[in-house]
């Protein structure tokens, strides 16, 4: 099994979309149980060993945990009393992942009204009711996840070297991406919002302050291929000039990012060193250019049983 598996969006382009609508049902769970955390952090679902999960939901009467499991392909719920439920991954509409998913829901006696409209996404088909997105490839799914663990084992890393405020490195269900965020500490000008089929009032407080973010996305819109992608809020004067490296990287205006596409970083000799060189370069250009105080917020990359040194 390839340790950095080929993924062509045009390939499963259709099971993408509807697994980015499937998410979206399961976060909107733990979204509609969960108190605002800053930046949205509440809402993101987590890598793990056989998939994404919400990690743990607190509710009334008992605790419970949702994963996609990309290895055994079922949707399982486990609840803090023992109880399990599960569903299996396979084609079909969102519409009756959907339903089957309430239904398993109240049995397990998990109350909960979550929003039934996409988010982020063009059409926005009410989820009841879109029988258009229905495939799903089991070997591009598991294909998918292993991207994402390798992605999340280098972002890890990435993240050990940071001083300053950084998010987890998490998933988020709206924009189908793994992300990881650092923070200059400094408030941004306020976002003028305008992301398709998502409140203004979430955008800003997600970008409330001045970021440098990167992350990985399988594709879609306008670009047709997997990329890793990394930018800044607000995007400092000169930014889309910056040197960066590898040197297949570029800067994509319609996005406003670095983009490095995955096959770059798939094929390279080294993908771990060759993804973690774009994290480091196009972080280091946010940082340089937007002035922020890189030598109070920066360190050492971390390493196993080697407490960072402090003197």
């Amino acid at each position: 099994m390839q340790r950095w598996p080929e993924l062509q969006y045009a390939a499963w382009k259709e099971t993408c979309a509807t697994l980015q609508r499937w998410t979206q049902i399961v976060g909107k769970t733990r979204l509609a149980l969960t108190p605002w955390l800053n930046h949205s952090w509440q809402v993101t679902l987590y890598v793990t060993a056989r998939g994404l999960s919400t990690s743990l939901i607190n509710s009334k009467d008992f605790d419970f945990e949702i994963e996609f499991d990309f290895v055994g392909h079922a949707l399982l719920i486990q609840t803090s009393d023992g109880r399990t439920g599960s569903m299996m991954l396979k084609p079909m509409t969102v519409a009756e992942f959907y339903a089957a998913y309430r239904r398993e829901l109240e049995r397990l006696g998990i109350a909960v009204q979550i929003s039934g409209t996409p988010n982020e996404t063009i059409d926005a088909i009410p989820f009841a009711s879109d029988t258009s997105h229905r495939s799903y490839d089991p070997e591009y799914a598991n294909c998918f996840w292993r991207v994402l663990l390798r992605s999340h084992e280098v972002f890890s890393h990435f993240r050990t070297g940071f001083l300053g405020k950084a998010s987890p490195v998490h998933f988020f269900w709206g924009s189908f991406d793994l992300a990881v965020t650092r923070f200059s500490g400094r408030a941004a000008p306020l976002h003028p919002g305008g992301i398709p089929h998502l409140p203004d009032t979430i955008v800003r407080e997600a970008y409330s302050h001045e970021v440098s973010s990167a992350g990985f996305w399988p594709g879609g819109g306008p670009i047709d291929f997997p990329a890793y992608y990394s930018y800044a809020y607000p995007t400092p004067d000169g930014f889309d000039g910056a040197h960066v490296r590898p040197q297949q990287a570029f800067f994509n205006k319609e996005l406003g990012e670095f983009l490095l596409p995955y096959d770059v970083v798939r094929t390279a000799a080294n993908p771990e060193q060759t993804l973690l060189e774009f994290l480091q370069t196009t972080y280091a250009a946010a940082a340089e250019l937007g002035r922020w105080d890189r030598a109070a917020l920066e360190c050492d990359l971390g390493a196993p049983r080697h407490p960072r040194a402090v003197e």
